[in-house]
């Protein structure tokens, strides 16, 4: 069940449907096959080319599209999760039979196929699967091409499961990460982690933790969070006793923050509205503005979006995000901060936008971070932060994004 759930999953994808909006697709299979589902699908992804490579030294010639999934799906599960042969085999020729007359016909090839595959020797020393071109050339032009290989490595690698905590609190069994985040290693079921249902913590990637720690936000403040959802920054600022209004275009995206505030046992007022149109209904101290970017860096979360997504819509996003700096600069007062934030490699929609926004904005400074727990090599020469996939290797890694907490003159 599971097996054919990740099938769609992966046939979605080419309908342009990422793994998270296909929850539809899976309503029927009981949570644990979705969840293993999702699993196989994102597994599938992330070693695309490699078992494209594996599968190409034994087929003649090229198969359909449906039983090329079958075959990636089964040579991922054998060589990559280290499943038994023979009901990994078994399943994958039941499933191309139950393609119709064609799979039928195909159902002893995709045999022949997997049996050899299963013996197969060398996968550990195929290289990952590599980014598409409209991302690989800025990445290796920006960071040198042994840094764009150790990205695509750590994309490679699932990644595990972050937390947040409330201030002095932790989970049992969880790693604490040097920056206060905490790390769960292993399957692990959120809703079951001890801490959950008290709201003690939520999920957050430990670089998606930072810029709200870079804006150190301090009890009584009045703080706009724009474009908030999913929530993780929204709950930082709330758990400083900051006062926080958190600003999204999307009222669905948003229902899911307040969830999590009732969850957490946080107060924030949630704004359904468009951030270049909102204007607060008094005086602010600071914002945070995570902007719509072209999210490259959580793939190591989301391998679904090379697949997705084509470089095209990049030049919007950046007119986008400029002018998003600019409004969100203009509802503070003088001397007032704000954290500029993006989950991308690229340095077009992080260095370079806030290299744009200090030429634009006469008397506007970038503040050095000086975060407990990173380390000085992440800061740019413009005075910003820029983590990577590839740090951290011996821990799991961490998301790509730049942020950068930008003073008006006062």
């Amino acid at each position: 069940m599971a097996r054919s759930g990740a099938l769609r999953l992966l046939a979605g994808v080419r309908d342009g449907l990422s793994l998270s909006d296909q929850t539809g697709a899976l309503k029927a299979m009981s949570p644990a096959d979705q969840a293993r589902a999702g699993r196989l699908a994102a597994a599938v992804l992330r070693h695309h080319a490699r078992a494209d490579q594996v599968i190409a030294a034994y087929v003649n010639r090229k198969p359909s599209t449906p039983v090329a999934d079958i075959l990636r799906l089964a040579t991922v599960e054998l060589l990559e999760l280290g499943a038994a042969a023979h009901g990994v085999v078994d399943a994958a020729v039941s499933l191309t039979r139950g393609l119709g007359q064609k799979g039928q016909a195909a159902a002893g090839m995709v045999n022949a196929v997997l049996r050899k595959v299963a013996a197969h020797q060398g996968w550990a020393d195929l290289p990952p699967q590599p980014m598409p071109a409209w991302l690989r050339d800025p990445v290796a032009a920006a960071y040198g091409e042994d840094v764009a290989r150790a990205i695509e490595a750590a994309h490679q690698a699932a990644a595990p499961l972050d937390l947040t905590p409330k201030p002095g609190l932790t989970v049992e069994g969880a790693e604490p990460l040097p920056t206060g985040s905490l790390r769960v290693h292993g399957p692990a079921q959120v809703s079951a982690l001890p801490g959950f249902e008290t709201g003690d913590w939520w999920v957050q990637d430990a670089a998606a933790a930072l810029p709200a720690r870079l804006l150190a936000p301090q009890p009584g403040e009045r703080i706009a969070d724009l474009c908030a959802a999913p929530g993780g920054k929204t709950l930082q600022l709330a758990a400083s006793g900051a006062r926080v209004t958190a600003v999204d275009i999307s009222p669905a995206r948003l229902r899911r923050v307040a969830e999590n505030l009732r969850r957490c046992r946080l107060s924030a007022d949630p704004v359904a509205a468009d951030a270049l149109d909102w204007r607060p209904d008094g005086p602010l101290d600071a914002i945070l503005l995570d902007a719509p970017c072209s999210a490259t860096g959580t793939i190591r979360r989301h391998p679904d979006l090379p697949f997705l997504r084509d470089g095209s819509g990049i030049p919007a996003l950046i007119d986008l995000q400029a002018r998003l700096i600019d409004h969100a600069l203009s509802l503070l007062p003088p001397g007032g901060r704000m954290v500029y934030a993006v989950c991308s490699l690229l340095p077009d929609e992080g260095e370079a936008q806030v290299a744009a926004a200090l030429s634009r904005h006469p008397g506007l400074t970038v503040e050095e971070p000086d975060l407990f727990g990173t380390d000085p090599s992440w800061i740019t020469p413009e005075g910003g932060l820029r983590t990577r996939p590839d740090y951290w290797p011996d821990r799991g890694g961490m998301d790509g994004f730049f942020m950068a907490r930008l003073r008006k003159a006062s």
